[in-house]
């Protein structure tokens, strides 16, 4: 829970200086892109959890 805090507090800071000096926002401005981005990170940790599966049919 404190990493979520930590990234969390830190793109809070980050959104305030991108706003700051009047700079495009460093994320996805669209529900979509931050959809995409989770994705991502799923489909990151589905193949951690399905790779030993496989790699067990291999040897």
């Amino acid at each position: 829970m404190k990493e979520v805090i930590l990234a969390l507090l830190t793109g809070f800071i980050v959104g305030i200086i991108f706003a700051g000096f009047r700079l495009p926002i460093p994320a996805p401005p669209a529900f979509a892109g931050v959809s995409g981005i989770i994705g991502i990170y799923l489909g990151f940790k589905v193949f951690g959890w399905i790779s030993p599966i496989f790699l067990n049919w291999f040897k």
